[in-house]
């Protein structure tokens, strides 16, 4: 299916590894040109030229934190006219015990996973109006519809995102600009892997026997691809996608068992 996506340009946060990276690839396949904003300049590097090579894509590399004022003024500088935006948080969920988190810890990570969001929708949000074309995608998680014990900072902070972009994304459809969120689930990135690891080291496990159990709950019995991830984004961003706003799309293998 072409999307519809060439000669656009899009703001991919979070973009060298994992989901942003996925996601900057699916863009790039599709004949976007990519601005990508990352905190690693070697690392980023190496992604901007593997997609190059991959897609013959134009790809624009920012180093800055998307957490920053700073790095997402570098990256709304570096692509100011941007038609879409993969708001990404990076980093990693840490696990962590509720009853010791300080104010500074919540406002942390409302911060990281919320209000810096926002800032990028903010900045990008009335040119896609004015053009009269835009596509937001928030990648968030599965367990915002189903939130697990250990994560209650970052959960709430990603609930907070969710709300927001309730609110919004109606008021922006009417100009052909749409907000969603992805919700992957369990996907094979550093970041799981890292997670999984903290969980076995704290529970007296091994890994494997970590792995095994989760893989347990996932009725695909496998993690995902970070690609799977990446294509549902550029769905979402496509010329197909204008009827489709303000949803939350689950993508993780059937383990979130409601019906809505």
């Amino acid at each position: 299916m072409d999307l519809g996506l060439k000669g656009r340009k899009a703001i991919v946060c979070a973009a060298s590894k994992g989901l942003g990276r996925a996601a900057a690839f699916s863009l790039a396949r599709e004949g976007v040109a990519v601005t990508l904003l990352a905190r690693t300049q070697a690392t980023l590097e190496a992604t901007a030229a593997d997609i190059r090579r991959e897609t013959g894509a134009t790809v624009t590399p920012v180093v800055g934190d998307v957490n920053t004022p700073e790095g997402r003024a570098a990256a709304l500088a570096a692509c100011p006219d941007a038609d879409i935006l993969v708001n990404n948080p990076g980093g990693r969920q840490v696990p962590g015990d509720f009853r010791t988190f300080d104010r500074d810890e919540w406002l942390k990570w409302f911060d990281a996973q919320m209000i810096s969001q926002m800032a990028m929708i903010q900045g990008v949000v009335d040119g896609m109006v004015a053009r009269r074309f835009g596509r937001i995608v928030n990648i968030t998680v599965s367990f915002v519809k189903f939130p697990q014990m250990g994560f209650a900072h970052s959960h709430a902070a990603r609930l907070a995102l969710t709300g927001a972009v309730a609110s919004i994304a109606r008021e922006l459809v009417p100009h052909n600009v749409t907000v969603n969120n992805v919700l992957p689930g369990l996907v094979d990135t550093d970041a799981l892997r890292t997670n999984l690891q903290v969980l076995a080291e704290r529970s007296g496990r091994t890994y494997e026997a970590v792995v095994a159990e989760r893989l347990l709950t996932c009725p695909a019995g496998r993690f995902a691809d970070p690609s799977e991830t990446g294509d549902l984004v550029a769905f979402l961003c496509g010329a197909q996608a204008g009827f489709i706003t303000a949803q939350n799309i689950v993508n993780d293998g059937g383990v979130y068992q409601g019906v809505f």
